[in-house]
């Protein structure tokens, strides 16, 4: 089954001092129809000016994945070096047994990001921070791992080299980008059980017959492998979580 949320019905969450647009409940966005997707506690776009600050906490057993959509972010959270990503950086905060404070602050020419929330598989663990620079598009179009709790996933684990080696989820969960060129597609297989949402960042896609434009998303589920066509060049990201 697939279900459509279109860029239009997403809600609005005042957090952090920022407005956010968010695809399930979250803050002072009340959805009793969107509360999350499986294992998947929320994703959230923001905007912020130059110099501008979003701020949370305290927060605890949740996986906090940041990707930079535009500009750039300084990342401050508690117990950890401050360090500043460009356009396609990508942060993790792995909050564990809790993180009393998490803040990402936006360069002088301002910043784009989206987060994806993941609850954690087990408590009480460290807090952990990782990041990446923005990684090499993949040549064939196809989906890259960004973020995994699957060891397999992990490229000393597999024995093989890689240049964008995923930050490592506490829950077995995956999250993926695609940039795929107008006319071409990417596809990806899961395992029966879980649930897939895509999110469109840019760009126009479908699967199957159905339709999908910038900021639009379909929570799929009911099927394990999925082709995801541009019908104009798009970028991608993909949620792979237990129901």
């Amino acid at each position: 089954m697939i279900t459509i949320r279109h860029a239009a019905s997403l809600g609005t969450a005042h957090d952090g001092g920022q407005d956010l647009r968010c695809h399930f409940a979250f803050a002072d966005y009340a959805d009793p129809a969107h509360g999350h997707e499986g294992r998947l506690r929320a994703v959230n776009t923001g905007t912020l000016p130059a110099g501008g600050t979003y701020r949370i906490g305290p927060e605890a057993a949740v996986d906090i994945v940041t990707w930079v959509v535009k500009g750039a972010l300084a990342t401050d959270m508690e117990g950890f070096a401050p360090d500043a990503l460009g356009a396609g950086g990508l942060h993790l905060a792995s909050t564990g047994s809790g993180c009393a404070q998490l803040a990402w602050r936006a360069g002088g020419q301002g910043a784009g990001f989206i987060q994806f929330w993941f609850l954690s598989d087990t408590q009480g663990t460290t807090p952990a921070q990782e990041m990446r620079p923005a990684l090499p598009e993949l040549e064939d179009g196809g989906f890259r791992i960004f973020a995994s709790g699957f060891p397999e996933d992990d490229p000393e684990e597999a024995q093989r080299v890689s240049d964008g080696a995923p930050v490592t989820l506490s829950a077995r969960a995956r999250l993926l980008h695609a940039a795929i060129p107008a006319g071409e597609g990417a596809a990806y297989g899961t395992a029966p059980g879980r649930v897939l949402y895509l999110l469109v960042v840019s760009g126009a896609a479908r699967i199957d017959t159905v339709a999908l434009h910038a900021g639009d998303a379909a929570a799929i589920s009911g099927q394990t492998d999925i082709t995801v066509m541009a019908d104009e060049a798009a970028v991608v990201l993909l949620a792979d979580v237990a129901v």
